[in-house]
Parts: C-alpha cells; structure tokens; sequence
C-alpha cells in the first residue's frame, strides 16, 4: 500500500529517473562553474579597463544609430520608487527564482519538452561564455560620473556591487549578451506554449519585453546587450533544433510507468 502511494510521487519528480536528475543538476553546475572559472579572465585591473572601453565603444554606437536611449527609460520610470523597486527585485531573481523555477517546472510537468529547453541553454550560455571572454563590457550602472545613471539595485538592496562577496557569485562586465534578457526569451517562450489559460500564455509572451525594461531601468545593460541576447536565443533555438534532428532517439524517452508496466 505503502509502495502505491509513493510510486505516483516518484515518478513525477523523477520522470526518466533519479540518474537524469542528477545528470541535469551536474550539466548546469559544470556550466555555472565554467562560468565562475572564465569570469576571472576580465577581473583583473588590465580586464576592467577593457570592459569600460567597450562599453564606451558600445554607447558611440548606440548614439550614431539613434537608440542611446538608456538613461531616457531610467529618467522616466525612476522617479517612481515602487517601479525600481518592482524592475530590482525582478533583476536579482530573474535568474534565480524564475529560471530555477521554470526549469523544475518544465522538467516535471512537461518532461518531452525539457530536453529541448536545456540545449537551448547550454548553447546560449555557451555562446554567453565567448562573449565575455572576447568582449568583456561595464554596465550602465558603472557610468554614473559621466551619464548620471543609477544602479537601482543597490539602492534596493541596500549592497554595493563592489562587495566583494557579490563580486565572488557575479561577474560585474558579463553584460554582452544579456543572458536575463536571453533566458526570458527562452524561458517565457517555452512556458507560453504549455499554458492552458489565454492570460498565462499572454503573460510568458510578454516576459521577454519586462525583462528588458528590467535590464536597461536598473542600469545593468546597454540595449545593445539586450538586442544580442535576443539574437542569442534565436542561434540557441536553432542550434537545439538541429540536434533534435539529428538525434531524434534523444527526445524518444520511454515513461517509467511503460517500464512497470511490461516487466
């Protein structure tokens, strides 16, 4: 009896196993830890510089397209403290809470679907990595001396970013692309698929268009990041769309009850 009830539970927090479980915890640990590893190849004084002058180089850009427009969206949501309070708490768990989240949800609800989601991860964060070895850029929030921009976040948390026990989980110039602004598009698309209900789907659509007012109102990354995080996300859906061609066996799981049922 005992054994009946636990079976229905077991295999929906485990849908392939407790194996695939730990496989995927392990897959975006070697990720975040590679991440850890690279972000130290900007973190010197030498890398600081760099990331400043390419940021410098991004903001001449912007202005001779006509969209150094950055410090307009701060100016004119920032005078409202409930809504940088609302866009710096959203920041800070964008890629905590609702990533984690989606992917535990996604996973267990919704297992078919999952394996395609992490490629597209793995492949953006793969891309993420590159783009901050090669063009490590400051954020907005560093340049309050020369365009007045401010970092929303800190005044909300009430930490700097240049704690060091921040620093030792973030890296401060990892802004090209913009993987808060890549993830809501992966994640806000994948979960606006699976909705049942016409307004949740509305809302997963809309999440990558808040994610990016988020991004640029706290002063954490230029448009242009958010413009290439979203051009991230399209190479990564390509990419997983490509390995789900040609290795379709890795999307054919067989359902733990199936396994039960025909030994």
């Amino acid at each position: 009896m005992r054994a009946r009830v636990v079976d229905p539970v077991y295999s929906r927090l485990f849908p392939q196993g407790w194996f695939d479980v730990l496989r995927q915890i392990v897959l975006f640990g070697a990720a975040y830890y590679a991440y850890r590893i690279l972000r130290g190849v900007v973190d010197d004084g030498q890398g600081a510089a760099i990331a400043f002058q390419h940021a410098r180089d991004l903001i001449s850009v912007e202005q001779a397209l006509g969209f150094f427009r950055e410090r307009s969206v701060q100016q004119l949501t920032g005078g409202w403290d409930v809504t940088t309070d609302f866009a710096s708490l959203l920041y800070i768990n964008a890629q905590t809470t609702v990533v984690l989240g989606a992917i535990f949800y996604i996973y267990v609800q919704h297992n078919q679907k999952y394996y395609f989601v992490r490629n597209m991860m793995m492949v953006a964060m793969f891309i993420a990595l590159v783009g901050y070895i090669v063009f490590p850029t400051a954020p907005p929030r560093f340049f309050f001396p020369e365009y007045g921009f401010r970092d929303t976040v800190s005044e909300f948390t009430g930490v700097n970013h240049t704690d060091v026990k921040v620093n030792t989980l973030f890296n401060p110039y990892a802004a090209v692309p913009s993987m808060h602004c890549c993830f809501a598009i992966i994640i806000g698309g994948a979960l606006s698929q699976v909705a049942k209900r016409r307004a949740v789907k509305i809302l997963w659509l809309s999440y990558p268009l808040v994610l990016t007012w988020v991004v640029v109102v706290t002063g954490n990354h230029w448009i242009s990041d958010a413009i290439l995080g979203a051009l991230t996300a399209g190479v990564s859906f390509a990419a997983a769309r490509w390995l789900a061609k040609t290795r379709p066996a890795a999307w054919s799981f067989t359902p733990p009850e199936a396994i039960r049922a025909s030994a």
